[in-house]
């Protein structure tokens, strides 16, 4: 599992606040963060954007974006990041969108496949990731770890 810690005293030093937009994961992200002593000082607020009404009235994930790209897509993890970082007013913005199963999947998106956007002060990384062969929380789990890292590795550049 990803190194909470380090990412909520990375953001500290910073003085970043973070919100996501998750979807499969259903706010483990946001969980995990506020697991940690002092989540208080980065985090403003999260969104659980499970359905496509969601991602678009939360967050502001323009609808022509999910039925062009589908929900399940590298452009609407990026809408969502940067509109988590925008409904919350905070410098970090994650967003995570995908299949976490057992069904949904299609030949061109199976199972376990997990999108993801970061926005750190506007600048948005994206990254897709096929979890295959594990459980659905076993998914879930992967890419809240994934996406930490990922900031992570981010904040420390």
């Amino acid at each position: 599992m990803a190194d909470f810690n380090l990412l909520v005293q990375l953001l500290i030093q910073r003085n970043f606040f973070i919100s996501a937009a998750e979807s499969c994961t259903g706010g483990k992200f946001a969980a995990a963060i506020v697991d940690v002593p002092d989540a208080s000082k980065v985090l403003s607020a999260s969104f659980i954007t499970y359905s496509e009404e969601a991602k678009t009235a939360l967050v502001g994930v323009p609808a022509e974006t999910i039925s062009h790209f589908g929900v399940v897509s590298e452009e609407v993890a990026r809408a969502m990041a940067r509109g988590a970082a925008e409904a919350a007013r905070a410098h970090v913005g994650v967003g995570i969108t995908g299949i976490a199963g057992p069904s949904g999947g299609t030949a061109s998106c199976p199972v376990g496949t997990v999108c993801f956007g970061i926005s750190i002060q506007g600048e948005t990384r994206t990254y897709t990731r096929r979890f295959g062969g594990v459980g659905r929380n076993q998914v879930r789990d992967m890419a809240v770890s994934f996406a930490a890292d990922q900031l992570i590795g981010l904040l420390q550049t």
